[in-house]
């Protein structure tokens, strides 16, 4: 929406009452005009009186700028601008050659249009607040949309900052662990790790990443895992390839697959199977056989929570999470953009 200039509400104002008080004043002087010479006259009046009101309302917007002091502004301007257009009204008449100063000596002549005069000072006043307070509320909007905004993000990169840590520590108890067995492994997982922290980086400050590059960059991951869990770990992803160009937020999936390792029995005699595919409605699901660990390591109460916060964020969309006996399945949605410039520009 553009916004309203002054200027405009002026100059199309001025004509407007014009020819409007051509119509209400009626005295001896007007009654010898032509109408055209009557509507001339009126505009010579109504552009001088109305930029001198004009001048009266900025200056009393700059003394009384507070909100709380709306309503004395208000009484001030109406007051001083029909004090103006009184005085004003008159001077210009003298200057026009309509009246002489002897008449404007008596109180009667003097105030004979007094009443259109505080019609004029109350409809030109009106106009003015109504237009200011109107652009007051409209700027109020954006300012509280732009700070809503960016608490948003700033909520948004607290819980992107959590990742990067966390899993971080838990590649490292890894490594160590493969660098005392296996040093050719651990050179292997090295460089996998390398390419997968480079993806968190790169990612770190994005609301959203395609489909295809967040399951390239669990391929990574699993690859990692399959090296500490060799025989016990198994992941089956299904996902079309016209699906993989929607989007989703950055390490949801590799979350939920490291939150079944975390919290379900991985061993030979019971292997995880995690199935990753998109649904009927275009969600990504995760899903594992249940074998619940009896004690579970310490939570650093990310996971689930996380992803749940991070979706709230994105627009109140819901992930779904359900449990069964044998099942323990999460549903997130994914999200069609026109393109990923689009979403940058709309997120700026």
């Amino acid at each position: 929406m553009r916004k309203i200039k002054e200027v405009h509400i002026r100059w199309v104002g001025i004509p407007i009452l014009s020819f409007i008080m051509t119509f209400l004043i009626d005295d001896d002087v007007h009654d010898r005009m032509s109408l055209l010479e009557e509507f001339f006259i009126s505009v010579i009046f109504t552009a001088i009186l109305w930029n001198g009101v004009f001048m009266i309302i900025k200056w009393m917007r700059r003394r009384f700028d507070a909100v709380n002091q709306t309503a004395k502004r208000l009484v001030l301007t109406f007051f001083y601008s029909a004090l103006f257009l009184t005085i004003g009204s008159n001077m210009i008449g003298v200057s026009l050659g309509l009246c002489s100063f002897s008449s404007l000596q008596s109180p009667e002549f003097f105030f004979r249009h007094a009443h259109l005069n505080f019609i004029s000072a109350f409809t030109i006043a009106s106009i003015y607040e109504a237009t200011y307070f109107f652009q007051k509320w409209r700027e109020s909007v954006i300012q509280n949309e732009a700070l809503k905004s960016q608490q948003i993000r700033t909520q948004y990169g607290v819980l992107q900052n959590q990742m990067s840590p966390h899993f971080l520590f838990n590649s490292l108890n890894t490594l160590t662990t493969l660098i005392t067995e296996d040093q050719k492994t651990a050179i292997d997982f090295t460089q996998t790790l390398s390419e997968v922290y480079r993806y968190i980086l790169q990612n770190k400050e994005r609301e959203l990443v395609r489909l295809d590059e967040e399951i390239e960059f669990c391929e990574g991951y699993i690859f990692l895992l399959k090296k500490r869990f060799p025989e016990n770990f198994h992941v089956r992803i299904g996902v079309d390839a016209a699906k993989r160009q929607l989007y989703i937020a950055p390490l949801t999936i590799q979350m939920l697959i490291e939150n079944a390792i975390k919290h379900n029995i991985v061993s030979k005699n019971q292997p995880l199977v995690v199935d990753i595919h998109i649904d009927e409605t275009n969600r990504v699901t995760v899903s594992n056989n249940l074998q619940m660990k009896t004690s579970l390591e310490k939570s650093t109460k990310l996971g689930l929570d996380n992803i749940k916060k991070r979706y709230e964020l994105l627009g109140q969309r819901e992930i779904s999470v359900s449990q069964s006996d044998e099942q323990f399945i999460v549903k997130v949605p994914l999200i069609e953009l026109i393109s990923e410039v689009e979403h940058l520009k709309s997120a700026v």
